[in-house]
């Protein structure tokens, strides 16, 4: 593995240059409006070390909505609040089904396949509005302190977007709390979900505030315990084997790292032990990955030898 990233810069700028034409293999979400205003051409790529290193290029200190993103975050969150008591209501098997199936979690009376899938998110979201007494405050807090950057914020736009169209979330929590595996009410754990959803960060900002993952848990910046080491492989499991949706198993086949993407273009993957690597490009593919955006992880992990299964 690479531990000499001083030609990264270029590295990640001809990258940049030649995916500049594929934006147009994909399309830009728009079943949540505010997300459809962003420009297609936008791109950026940054690369964050455990030793303090931060190289990126192109729009990589812009903005976006994380969406799926922070998932990862309250994930973090609900396991540090309540233990192992969570994976009672939630299980960490790939779906093989749309990530907003309503079909698979009738099946399973209720109960998600995993935390990244958006039944499973709805219900970490129901454990962090359950026992915060203000749960968007302390996510935004969390996120804050683990970028480093009080910056970070929620963007109204995009909150109020969703909120107006997520008629599909609404009926994945109430079919959920018709089994008696959501215990607060429904808006409220909605209006948690989509706060979450609606963070706006940069790739830098991303990519740092994951760096604990990389390190057993602890933010190499600080010194400190965001979560146990345990805590951090399951959460890097999870994101092995769930966090690129329905093309989960062909990521870890061909790239081999824990990966998260979100619908607003963003694909966060892990590194442990050496750093993470956050891409920007709001086209996606059909499964809801950016589809530059998993071309730069890929090119990037083989370039410098970066698959975990090495």
């Amino acid at each position: 593995m690479i531990k000499d990233i001083s030609n990264l810069q270029v590295k990640l700028q001809a990258l940049l240059a030649s995916q500049q034409s594929l934006y147009t293999q994909g399309k830009v979400a728009d079943y949540i409006p505010a997300l459809a205003e962003v420009s297609a051409k936008k791109m950026g790529v940054c690369v964050t070390t455990i030793d303090g290193k931060c190289v990126g290029a192109g729009d990589y200190q812009e903005a976006f909505s994380i969406q799926s993103i922070s998932k990862v975050f309250g994930l973090v969150m609900a396991m540090k609040r309540i233990g192992d008591e969570l994976w009672d209501r939630v299980n960490m098997e790939p779906s093989g089904q749309p990530f907003n199936s309503i079909i698979q979690l009738e099946w399973e009376k209720g109960i998600p396949r995993n935390p990244v899938i958006n039944a499973g998110a709805l219900l970490v979201a129901d454990v962090l509005v359950s026992h915060f007494s203000s749960s968007k405050l302390a996510f935004l807090s969390f996120m804050r302190k683990l970028a480093h950057d009080d910056s970070v914020f929620i963007d109204n736009h995009v909150y109020q977007s969703e909120l107006a169209h997520g008629n599909r979330n609404a009926a994945l929590a109430y079919l959920m709390k018709s089994f008696g595996n959501i215990q607060a009410e429904i808006p409220d754990v909605l209006s948690h979900y989509f706060t979450q959803c609606a963070v706006a960060m940069s790739c830098e900002q991303l990519a740092t505030s994951l760096l604990f993952l990389a390190n057993k848990g602890v933010d190499p910046r600080t010194k400190k315990i965001i979560c146990s080491p345990r805590d951090a492989h399951r959460v890097n499991a999870i994101l092995s084997t769930s966090g690129m949706y329905d093309q989960s198993g062909q990521f870890a086949f061909s790239i081999g790292l824990p990966a998260k993407s979100g619908v607003g273009g963003g694909v966060i993957a892990i590194v442990p032990n050496y750093g993470v690597i956050c891409t920007w490009s709001p086209p996606l593919n059909s499964f809801g990955n950016s589809v530059i955006g998993t071309n730069l992880v890929a090119c990037l992990a083989e370039e410098l030898g970066l698959s975990i299964y090495h």
